[in-house]
């Protein structure tokens, strides 16, 4: 698939898009004069799947240790 990564000279606006046989458009501003920037490329694998599986595990529970102690201050200072 032909996706390329623009950013719009006009609004400063940073986007993909898929290019078949039109001049794609900036979905901000509808401007045309874009410029085409360098797209990096990604790495699927089943080791970087798993380190970014681990990294969002932690991230999430985190946040779950965080919302567990404030739920018990808040039990803790509420007053009838």
């Amino acid at each position: 698939m032909p996706l390329y990564d623009f950013k719009c000279r006009g609004c400063g606006e940073e986007f993909e898009a898929l290019v078949l046989k039109s001049q794609p458009v900036c979905p901000s501003c509808a401007g045309s004069n874009l410029e085409q920037l360098i797209s990096l490329f990604s790495v699927d694998s089943e080791g970087t799947r798993q380190s970014h599986l681990t990294v969002e595990r932690r991230h999430n529970a985190k946040g779950q240790r965080d919302k567990a102690i404030a739920e018990a201050e808040a039990v803790r200072n509420h007053h009838d």
